[in-house]
């Protein structure tokens, strides 16, 4: 079963799988970094992206 559950940024870690709850089109991120309240994500359709944590509550993906 797989759980989606919106998280800070300090629960985050990089190979961490996220959706970007604003834009489901990104589809599944694997997070690459975390610093501080930014984080760099690798998304299957939009590519690499620095999300500002502090402005959208990133959705991990528990499998």
């Amino acid at each position: 079963m797989v759980s989606e559950t919106p998280v800070p940024a300090s629960l985050l870690a990089p190979g961490n799988r996220v959706r970007h709850p604003g834009c489901p089109a990104w589809g599944v991120g694997q997070v690459q970094s975390v610093d501080g309240n930014r984080v760099t994500i690798n998304f299957e359709n939009a590519g690499k992206q620095l999300i500002k944590t502090n402005i959208v509550q990133l959705i991990l993906i528990n499998d």
